[in-house]
């Protein structure tokens, strides 16, 4: 199935697959439980809001567990979520085997640990008009449509700043850095509005059977891998409507441009190693860990050349993360 005909039969607006309501009863009627992970950061602006629209989905039966996978938010972001009913946990918390959380991915794939759901979604906390759609879009299709086994949200995003609003013009990395990446390298993804959305969700089976990428890369990379999981045919998008998040200034957005990039070579190269074949040897996007990004800007008090540390680190499939700990928990039971 390719880009164009996957559109047609794939591409879904929320309204398809009726209430929150109509939707659990559906839901329990196959037997399912769903997982709501929402990975945070200093959103204590954001929070109360967000939950408050969640709470009416567990009303209506379509979400059972809420998780709040927070990085040890410093304005208070874990309280307010538990004030509101969410099970909260610090990133560094779960899995700690593998050190510190680094970044947002990876408070997603630590959320997976605790995780009881049949079908699990993602959410982003930072948006100012979170709305019920954003997650009954992505929930609705998965519980109405059993041959879907991976769904992501889509969304016009405006750009706001002060007094100018451009309708269309949020997600710039989004545009200008995923879209033209995964058309080149992998052009059956071409179709998906929005490639780097933080709403989306899959089946448990899916979700615990693919490595997650560490910080911004974990959208992009998760994309490349259910589609080698599943294959097209089985993932689909939703229109949620609008949704409109914080903006980044430009250096904080080619950090992320560098990120997403980084994580489709590093994919390409993984899948095609004779198409990379004529690459120098070492590249900076070729291996785990830090990549130095080096950041050359014209600032006023003149030239300089900035460099950070972008860690990329892939975590393995939870399943396998799971069963290692346990086998060592055996034997050192056995010890």
């Amino acid at each position: 199935m390719r880009a164009h005909e996957w559109f047609r039969s794939r591409s879904f607006h929320h309204r398809q697959f009726g209430s929150a309501r109509e939707l659990g009863r559906l839901k329990r009627e196959r037997g399912l439980g769903v997982t709501l992970i929402l990975p945070t950061r200093d959103v204590a602006d954001t929070i109360g809001p967000v939950l408050e629209e969640v709470a009416s989905l567990r009303r209506a039966g379509l979400v059972d567990q809420v998780l709040v996978i927070d990085a040890d938010s410093a304005d208070g972001t874990s309280g307010i979520a538990r004030r509101h009913g969410a099970e909260v946990y610090s990133e560094n918390e779960l899995m700690p085997e593998y050190g510190r959380a680094q970044g947002k991915g990876d408070a997603m794939w630590r959320g997976l640990s605790v995780a009881t759901g049949d079908i699990i979604a993602f959410a982003d906390t930072d948006t100012g008009n979170f709305s019920r759609q954003l997650v009954t879009g992505v929930v609705g299709c998965l519980v109405a449509r059993p041959d879907i086994k991976f769904a992501k949200a889509a969304y016009r995003r405006p750009y706001t700043k002060e007094s100018l609003s451009v309708p269309d013009g949020g997600g710039r990395v989004t545009e200008l850095t995923a879209k033209p990446a995964l058309n080149l390298l992998f052009p059956d993804l071409a179709g998906f509005v929005q490639p780097l959305a933080g709403e989306f969700g899959g089946t448990r089976e899916l979700l615990l059977s693919v490595p997650f990428l560490t910080g911004y890369a974990v959208e992009v990379g998760m994309l490349i891998d259910v589609l080698g999981a599943c294959g097209l045919p089985a993932m689909a998008q939703v229109d949620a409507g609008m949704r409109r998040n914080r903006h980044q200034d430009l250096p904080n957005l080619s950090r992320m441009g560098y990120a997403v990039l980084r994580a489709v070579l590093t994919r390409a190269m993984q899948r095609h190693p004779q198409a990379c074949a004529v690459l120098p040897a070492q590249f900076p996007w070729q291996a785990e860990g830090a990549g130095s990004y080096l950041h050359a800007v014209a600032a006023p008090r003149g030239m300089q050349l900035d460099e950070y540390a972008e860690m990329l680190i892939e975590r393995p499939p939870m399943l396998v993360a799971l069963l290692d700990r346990d086998r060592l928990a055996t034997a050192g039971a056995a010890g």
